[in-house]
C-alpha cells in the first residue's frame, strides 16, 4: 500500500527528507507500525520520530500512534509545539 509521508521543522530537517511515498506492508498498519518502519532508517530517524510529544496527522486529522493507515492515505509529523 502506497502511502504520502510530509516531515515538518525540525522533524524534516534531522531526517533531511521533507516529502516521499512509501510503500507499506498490506495489513491494517498503524501510524506507530510506520514510525518503526521509519526508524529502523537509523539514529537520526529514530531520534527525529521518538518524541513522546510528537504530533502526527493522517489526512490532516489529528491521529495517533493507533490510528490505522489506508492505501493513499497522507501522513504527517510535527514536533511538539512549545510556547511561552
Amino acid at each position: 500500500m502506497l502511502v504520502e509521508i510530509w516531515y515538518f521543522a525540525r522533524i524534516k530537517e534531522a531526517v533531511d527528507c521533507e516529502h516521499e511515498k512509501l510503500e507499506l506492508p498490506d495489513g491494517n498498519p498503524t501510524v506507530r507500525d510506520l514510525v518503526d518502519i521509519l526508524s529502523q532508517r537509523g539514529e537520526n530517524w529514530r531520534k527525529a520520530l521518538s518524541d513522546e510529544n510528537l504530533l502526527v496527522a493522517v489526512n490532516q486529522t489529528v491521529a495517533s500512534m493507533q490510528t490505522t493507515i489506508a492505501e493513499g492515505d497522507e501522513i504527517a509529523f510535527f514536533p511538539p509545539v512549545t510556547g511561552g
